[in-house]
């Protein structure tokens, strides 16, 4: 784990999810996304309140959600804003390259393209995975398997906690001040 709380391989229960998963709908209500909320306390008890109703009071840091195909349809960031705040990781067979960005930009570990990752684990089984190297090791069934790991160039992000927090690290190491974000985009406006 480095300063920021950030580790690189998460160890809890699967959460077993099937195939076509809507971000909105799936992941969280249309409503979290129209009303634009980024604040995780307003979005994590709407964490797949249509598919798990109280999923947000059951899951624990660590816990790893498993998907299939073209998980989190759309690109929207409320639902991976509420996985990062309850310490989730994310393992799909695949999402969308918007979706993916979504969930890297926000500082959600998370690793697609693993195929026929539904079929390694089932729905509480305990498994570690590794996002750096790839590597997902089912502990209930003894076996462990080998995936591409989050790409090289996307990992000083994801291990910032995301694009901001990625952005303010950069800046400061220019030798500029750390801004607030806020800040900077209310000086950048007209």
């Amino acid at each position: 784990m480095n300063a920021s709380g950030f580790s690189w391989a998460l160890e809890g229960r699967c959460w077993l999810l099937g195939h076509d998963v809507p971000h909105i709908g799936g992941v969280v209500p249309m409503r979290i996304v129209s009303e634009m909320r980024t604040e995780p306390a307003d979005i994590v008890p709407h964490l797949f309140e249509g598919t798990d109703p109280g999923f947000h009071n059951r899951c624990q840091p660590g816990d790893i959600i498993v998907a299939g195909r073209n998980f989190g349809m759309g690109a929207k960031m409320q639902g991976y804003i509420a996985m990062k705040a309850l310490g989730l990781g994310l393992v799909c067979e695949s999402m969308s390259f918007l979706a993916y960005r979504e969930a890297i930009g926000i500082g959600l570990p998370v690793l697609a393209g693993c195929r026929f990752v539904t079929q390694a684990c089932e729905q509480g089984d305990v498994i570690q995975v590794d996002f750096k190297t790839g590597r997902l090791r089912n502990k209930t069934c003894a076996t462990e398997y080998q995936y591409d790991a989050v790409p090289v160039a996307l990992q000083e992000v994801l291990a910032c906690g995301g694009t901001t927090a990625w952005l303010r690290s950069w800046w400061q190491a220019q030798g500029g001040q750390s801004p607030k974000l806020e800040d900077a985009l209310i000086k950048a406006k007209p």
